[in-house]
């Protein structure tokens, strides 16, 4: 991207669920600029996905299993950013059950907390300019009703919450925490709106959407970098909209 560049040479980056979609893309912009990056996936190894990862390194993790998170970050021995992005909508088992619900938070809100407090040892000793970082992937529907999907909703919106609270309270700490939202992207996870069964759905958001168009993991990443980088020093505590004017209209 021209006039786009960082440097996060020497860093350690771990992109939680980095194998697909938005995570994929910010992992691999986050290599690009010279990280060692980790990922992770829910599958045994890396070689068992349809894409190359073998830029990144690849650990398994349960976003719903407090001791698969446990057992990722021992095996940090340093880390200078954090990006919370595993997720998925879990439309399909309604989200309305119980059940479903509370694993839909787990996945997006629980796994997110639980990472940032047990990767703050490891932030607070940074030595990136500005500090440490964490940056987590909340999303449009944490600010409006999507009843397809509200557990997922309901995790996002709390991680616009966790956001604000980590921020003041780390403020002092060498670590700032911050999050994108992301508005309508191309991904595996929301291929479903482009089938027939939804294109009135898909109408219907795209008409929001004062860009006319979905955006891509390439429209998001800078995004992440960013607020991971020297030139946000002085941010934190905030979330960055990314949705081609969505959440303005």
């Amino acid at each position: 991207m021209k006039g786009l560049t960082f440097d996060f040479s020497g860093c350690r980056v771990l992109v939680t669920g980095g194998t697909s979609g938005i995570g994929l893309g910010v992992a691999g912009g986050f290599a690009a600029a010279g990280a060692e990056v980790w990922i992770t996936g829910r599958r045994a190894k890396a070689s068992e996905y349809d894409v190359d990862l073998a830029r990144f390194t690849y650990r398994q993790a349960e976003m719903t299993d407090p001791a698969s998170l446990e057992r990722l970050v021992g095996e940090l021995d340093r880390l200078d950013v954090l990006i919370n992005n595993a997720g998925g909508n879990l439309m399909a088992q309604d989200e309305w059950k119980l059940e479903v619900f509370t694993q839909a938070v787990q996945m997006h809100l629980f796994s997110a907390f639980q990472l940032a407090v047990s990767c703050k040892p490891l932030l607070v000793k940074s030595g990136l300019e500005g500090g440490g970082s964490i940056v987590s992937c909340a999303s449009m529907s944490a600010f409006r009703a999507v009843p397809f999907v509200p557990g997922y909703g309901a995790g996002k919106a709390g991680i616009v919450q966790m956001t604000l609270n980590m921020g003041v309270a780390w403020a002092r700490d060498n670590v700032r925490v911050n999050a994108v939202a992301p508005g309508l992207i191309e991904t595996g996870m929301t291929s479903i709106m482009k089938t027939d069964a939804m294109k009135d759905v898909e109408a219907a958001e795209l008409a929001r959407v004062p860009m006319a168009r979905w955006g891509t993991p390439d429209d998001v990443m800078p995004a992440f970098l960013f607020l991971a980088s020297p030139a946000a020093r002085f941010i934190t505590g905030q979330m960055l909209c990314v949705d081609g004017g969505f959440s303005a209209f």
